[in-house]
């Protein structure tokens, strides 16, 4: 596996929000030509179509926030990279078509704020940073237990800023547009915390988390990708390639029999690898009365976990919480090793001092790409296809599967083929009170804690009702 990083890092410097409404413009005019090519031109695919249901929740809330009555939130989910883009068509297009047709009073433009993952703008380049500050982003620090310059920042915006912030609580994608990740706390924190400087500064703005679902679907069924994409996987693994010429029925049951069998060889040579390199011990399942999904997912988490442990290991970290939990904080201490915020200046360093230096950076990557192939199946289920057997769950678990390929193969960023045009249902909930939750966990520091998870638990469900739509 190729390492992508060779020598030690400067330290990741904070990113400023400059939000600028000229950027934001020309952005918003380009948009229907972005989501459709985004980074690849010559492909004929991208999200073409973006509709949404009860637009006119999130117009209401814009109309009572610009009169000064409410502040808000907006809580999204994330399960693609294209999400961003679709929430600014969201508020750019939908919601003040929306508003006109209900008689609506807003002043434009709609925008937001927003947070995003400062491992961004090390994947795409720096022009990210500059552009998500000029948009009005705001960086986090996945994983780090106190971001303070990001969490003041958000904080501060949500209080005081002249539009509200969106947020994606998930924490980052998951691939899936029907499954919601375990929700992080910030949300519902950052909720609380506002509430409580709106009562120190006597202000009678009530505060509203809103929920926002995304769910992508194709124009057309794109099951001759599907084949092609699975075929390839085949080839690259050593399987022989299955020609596919059934339809319906038999076709999905064929398909699924490939998954299966790709998966299964994939776990079997990966805990080989373990086995013999890493000296992992991985005792046979043999269960004829547990179906053979079930038991591939049982090696699979088997195998996250023996992954991250590693990398744990290494890093001198604790295996606590979920694997999404376990991913963030293998991720902040692979950056910690690589962007030295104990080293003033690099330059300066002893030739021996900036080799040993360098020996860390590699080996701290090289080690975070065990976190980066359980990081790419942390949502993935036993029953994910069975359940609904329709191109989208194929197509959403075959990209995993060839992400996870690319990243042994070739790089720590793999380009994802596209297999058709996309369609975008944004559907927005009910907005939660976050005044009346708050209010009914008043006493001490443990209530408030209770508060905080009550609320993110409420928010789980508003989001898992929303997808189900």
């Amino acid at each position: 596996m190729p390492k992508s990083i060779h020598s030690t890092q400067p330290p990741l410097k904070f990113i400023p929000q400059r939000h600028n409404p000229l950027i934001v413009k020309i952005v918003s005019w380009f948009l229907p030509f972005i989501l459709r090519v985004r980074t690849r031109p010559w492909l004929p695919a991208g999200i073409v179509n973006i509709e949404a249901k009860n637009a006119e929740v999130l117009a209401t809330l814009y109309q009572e926030f610009q009169a000064g009555k409410i502040r808000f939130l907006i809580a999204f989910r994330h399960p693609e990279v294209e999400d961003p883009l679709s929430m600014l068509y969201l508020l750019s297009r939908i919601v003040p078509k929306v508003a006109r047709e209900k008689g609506i009073s807003l002043k434009y433009p709609i925008q937001s704020h927003f947070m995003y993952e400062r491992g961004m703008t090390l994947w795409a380049g720096n022009w990210l940073g500059w552009l998500f500050s000029r948009l009005g982003g705001v960086p986090i620090r996945r994983g780090r237990r106190v971001d303070r310059n990001a969490i003041q920042m958000a904080r501060e915006l949500f209080a005081n800023a002249e539009m509200p912030i969106a947020i994606a609580p998930e924490g980052g994608t998951n691939g899936h547009s029907s499954i919601v990740s375990p929700l992080e706390p910030g949300v519902a924190q950052l909720g609380f915390w506002c509430v409580e400087d709106m009562k120190k500064a006597n202000r009678e703005e009530q505060v509203f988390i809103i929920p926002i679902s995304i769910k992508y679907s194709y124009i057309n069924p794109p099951w001759q990708k599907i084949d092609w994409l699975l075929s390839k996987l085949e080839a690259d693994s050593g399987l022989p390639i299955t020609e596919l010429s059934q339809t319906g029925k038999e076709r999905e049951r064929i398909l699924y029999q490939r998954v299966l069998r790709l998966t299964e060889y994939l776990i079997s040579q990966m805990e080989e690898f373990y086995q013999r390199f890493y000296h992992q011990e991985f005792s046979e399942i043999i269960n004829s009365e547990v179906p053979i999904n079930e038991i591939l997912i049982i090696r699979l988490n088997r195998l996250m976990d023996t992954a991250l442990k590693i990398a744990e290991k290494y890093f001198n970290l604790q295996s606590q919480g979920n694997f999404i939990d376990r991913c963030r904080r293998l991720e902040d201490a692979g950056w910690n090793y690589i962007y030295r915020d104990d080293i003033a200046d690099i330059q300066s360093l002893s030739p021996f001092k900036r080799g040993l230096a360098d020996w860390i950076a590699q080996e701290a990557d090289l080690k975070m790409q065990h976190m980066r192939i359980a990081e790419s199946f942390v949502a993935v289920t036993a029953n994910y296809i069975l359940e609904k057997p329709t191109p989208e769950r194929f197509a959403e678990t075959i990209l995993l599967i060839f992400d996870m390929l690319s990243r042994i193969q070739n790089s720590t960023l793999p380009g994802r083929p596209r297999l058709g045009l996309k369609q975008a249902m944004i559907s927005v909930g009910k907005p939660i009170n976050v005044n009346e939750k708050w209010e009914n966990c008043q006493g001490n520091k443990q209530a408030l804690r209770t508060g905080v998870s009550e609320l993110t638990q409420d928010l789980q469900k508003m989001l898992e009702e929303l997808i189900r739509d």
